[in-house]
Parts: structure tokens; sequence; C-alpha cells
């Protein structure tokens, strides 16, 4: 095991002599085994104060705001420790739509230096991409950050629970309404799966929470007790 470990600090060193970290936001030296600078890490937006269903930012943290009051969400629980806003935001973008996966190894290593929940799931679930989707852009975001995280948090990762049977509209530019229409009924469970007690379903951007909670009902109806959604960041305020 010491040699092991001497092997992979031997490869560490080597690896920052030849290709030093560089900040990806501002160029300049990375940071605590990041390509994030000190300055660019120190402005990431935490999202501490948020109703603890939801994870909608809040002035004060609540168990529940006034949208889970009036409109309770299927899943129980979420776990999303960043706000979508600057500079998390550039990261995000670059990973998701600009295929730099260099970006989405700086997302996962600092989702895994949050505070991780005290319930661990029995799975972890990345909600799936349609075929069409995923041919376009060659690979799910959500999946690529969910490999870490398993790896690291220990629960299993299952990409056959779920499948995305129908192509839908980007949701980007739809209101909260027309986006949980959007996604209605494009979600299946899998049939054949022997269902956990508990799961987590893990997205990279939670917006209105519009796809999550489709993914949870599907997941309710085949039988899971307890649905968590993980999700990286949560836009400040819904759509209308």
């Amino acid at each position: 095991m010491e040699a092991l470990a001497l092997g992979r600090s031997l490869a560490g060193a080597l690896q920052r002599f030849v290709l030093p970290y560089r900040c990806l936001l501002c160029g300049a030296a990375g940071d605590n085994g990041l390509d994030l600078c000190g300055e660019c890490a120190r402005e990431l937006p935490r999202n501490r104060l948020c109703c603890a269903r939801c994870a909608l930012p809040l002035p004060e943290p609540a168990a529940l705001c006034g949208q889970c009051q009036r409109r309770p969400p299927p899943w129980d629980a979420a776990w999303v420790p960043f706000r979508y806003a600057w500079p998390l935001d550039r990261l995000e973008s670059r990973f998701k739509f600009s295929a730099n996966l260099a970006a989405g190894r700086v997302l996962t290593a600092l989702w895994l230096r949050e505070p991780s929940p005290v319930a661990l799931p029995d799975w972890i679930l990345p909600v799936p991409l349609h075929v069409g989707r995923l041919r376009q852009r060659g690979y799910n975001q959500a999946l690529e950050l969910a490999r870490p995280l398993a790896r690291q948090l220990g629960p299993g990762l299952r990409l056959d629970g779920l499948a995305r049977q129908r192509a839908t509209a980007a949701q980007t530019e739809l209101g909260a309404l027309q986006r949980r229409r959007n996604v209605r009924g494009c979600f299946v469970a899998n049939e054949r799966v022997a269902w956990p007690a508990h799961v987590a379903l893990l997205d990279d951007v939670m917006t209105t929470g519009a796809t999550l909670a489709e993914c949870a009902r599907v997941l309710k109806r085949a039988g899971v007790q307890r649905v968590d959604v993980w999700a990286l960041a949560r836009a400040p305020a819904s759509k209308a």
C-alpha cells in the first residue's frame, strides 16, 4: 500500500511538472489540485441558504419553501451544493455544450469537496438522454458527473434503471408549465430491475425541477420508497 501511495504521489508530481494546473476561467495558475485558481474558487456561489426539499436559494434556510408548501415535489430530499451563477455557470456551460471534459472534472471535484448527505442512497441514477441527443452530444453530462461521485461515496451507479423513450424539445427556453408538459411521459422505468428502497437521481443543473420530478414519479410508481435528487447547481429562481 505504501508503494502504491508513493507511486501515485510521484505520478501526481510528474503530471504537475509536465502539465501544471491552469485555471479554466482566468488562465492563472491552478490551486489545490484543480484547474481553478484560488481567487476564482472563492467566488463560487455555494447554495447554503436554501429549501431543504427542493434546494431553491432563499434568504434564510427553510424545511419547505412557499413553492414546496403549495406543490410538494415527488422526491424526498435534495442535495444541490451550488447556485447556478458566475463563475460556476461558465464552467458548466463549457462542460455541457462545448465538450470540455476538463471543466467537468473540475466541477465533480468541487462537488465532492462539499459535505455529502447523511443518508446515502443504494443507487445513483443519472438522468438519461434520448439516444438522438446522446449521439449528437457524444456523452451524457449527468453520467460524467455521477461516475466519480459513485466511486468515492459508495452507492452503485445504474445506467439501466431509467430510459428516455422519446425525444423532447430543449428545456432551456421554456417556462415552468411548458417544461412539465415537455417531459411528461418521456421516461420509463426498467421493469426487470429489482429496485432498492433508496435511490438518488442525478442531473447537472436544476432549474424548475420538471425533469427530475417526472423521473421521481416514474421511480415511485416502480416501487422505490425514497427518491432523492442530486444536482450540481440550482437556478436561483424558476421561470414563470
